[in-house]
């Protein structure tokens, strides 16, 4: 039997956790060392895989300071704190699976791609939604020409009330200066779908949006800054109370009740709701992200896609149209319903038993996309991934591009695609 891939993690934050866990379930993987600075999160990932104590590290720049002990470095530390483990990890040979967005700046992003290239390692970028099953049989249906070209879409990211209020109005995702815009921060993985999904790259985009509701204008009257001294706090759908309290009687489910507090009682979550930050009003934190955005785009032939990203919804799925020339296909993330104009209509169940959530595995994305990672490291071969670095720089640089556009009220046009330095599909590598 073959020596199971071996994993670094940097970074033991949900999404850290997340990827050790799919590594462990696919039965080719071990992880045998961690890179975290909080005791609490770096001691249960090393407790849940049994990693040795002279492996667990309170800093990603220990694992400089020795051989490489592993074959892959999960980089799933904070955005802004990606590219300087990367660069490092990959010039000392470690394959990186890298959590999205690749990194906050153009030319930090490219610093990662390059080192990868220069050290010829496999560099996937953790775009979960170009994996999931669901997405894997509409490219397919799409690929097929059943529906005939594809002449325009229309997608949906209903980002869900409550989430938005936890990750990007409370959250660690609230602020453009210490994470990044919120087009980046949650919508890169949208865009680059589109990119997939399309088979085109773009040549021009717009788009519109802003920060409509979490603002001091919007605060209700009477309303306090925090939550549990708020006289109206039993009429407002962001309470923190309402959000949280419900999820102590769900000790199965991680997040996002981890991201508040170790102490699952109702005596520790009234204390991180009084002291902490997931307990502000909404209407009183120092946010800046936008709650609401449209991109525009056009891709190569006249193809045009339009994308909504929206606070003001339940969480849920993506949903997603597609015109073609020959049908039309409209999915939710469940099922796809395909109207084939000769032929009638045809609705797919594709199956899905994870939910939309990160906390659900992204509707099994998250561990169709370790179980390839693994599968390419482990053969040498990266065919298995789906986006190369070079193309998840791109998507990147698509994003720029649309938030350039909102900023400047102005349509970008995108520069002419090149072809990558590197190919995916064929790269050679060495554990």
């Amino acid at each position: 039997m073959p020596a199971p891939v071996t994993i670094a993690v940097v970074g033991a934050g949900v999404r850290g956790r997340t990827y050790a866990a799919c590594a462990a379930a696919t039965g080719k993987a071990r992880v045998v060392a961690v890179a975290e600075p909080r005791a609490q999160a770096r001691d249960t990932l090393a407790t849940e895989h049994d990693i040795p104590s002279d492996a667990v590290f309170t800093d990603w720049r220990a694992l400089l300071d020795k051989p490489r002990i592993a074959d892959v470095a999960v980089i799933a530390t904070q955005d802004a704190d990606h590219v300087e483990p990367a660069v490092a990890l990959a010039r000392r040979g470690y394959h990186l699976l890298l959590e999205k967005p690749m990194a906050t700046s153009e030319a930090d992003c490219e610093r990662i791609v390059t080192a990868a290239e220069d050290a010829g390692v496999l560099l996937a970028v953790c775009h979960v939604l170009r994996y999931m099953p669901y997405s894997r049989r509409l490219k397919a249906i799409v690929d097929s020409g059943r529906i005939g070209d594809i002449v325009s879409v229309e997608h949906l990211e209903p980002v869900g009330w409550w989430h938005q209020a936890h990750s990007y109005v409370r959250g660690n995702w609230r602020r453009e200066d210490t994470s990044t815009f919120m087009l980046m921060a949650k919508s890169c993985h949208d865009l680059d779908w589109l990119s997939h999904l399309i088979g085109r790259p773009a040549v021009r985009v717009s788009s519109f949006g802003g920060l409509y509701e979490f603002r001091p204008e919007r605060r209700p009257e009477g309303a306090a800054d925090r939550c549990l001294d708020c006289a109206v706090e039993s009429t407002c759908p962001y309470s923190a109370p309402r959000i949280y309290r419900p999820l102590l009687a769900e000790p199965d489910r991680l997040w996002p009740l981890s991201v508040l507090t170790d102490d699952r009682t109702e005596e520790g979550l009234l204390a991180a709701l009084r002291d902490g930050p997931y307990g502000r009003c909404v209407y009183a934190c120092d946010n800046d992200v936008v709650d609401h955005q449209v991109v525009n785009l056009e891709y190569t032939g006249g193809v045009t896609a339009s994308f909504t990203m929206t606070a003001f919804t339940p969480l849920d799925f993506r949903k997603t149209r597609i015109f073609g020339t020959r049908g039309s296909i409209e999915g939710d993330g469940r099922s796809i319903t395909v109207h084939d104009f000769l032929h009638g209509t045809e609705v797919i169940d594709v199956g899905v038993s994870e939910g939309a959530t990160a906390d659900d595995g992204h509707g099994g994305g998250d561990q169709a996309l370790v179980d390839a990672f693994v599968e390419a490291v482990a053969t040498g071969d990266a065919g298995a991934i789906l986006s190369s670095g070079r193309e998840s720089l791109a998507t990147h640089q698509l994003v720029w591009a649309a938030e350039h556009a909102r900023r400047s009220g102005t349509v970008v046009t995108l520069p002419e695609p090149t072809t990558p330095t590197s190919s995916a599909a064929h790269m050679e590598v060495a554990r």
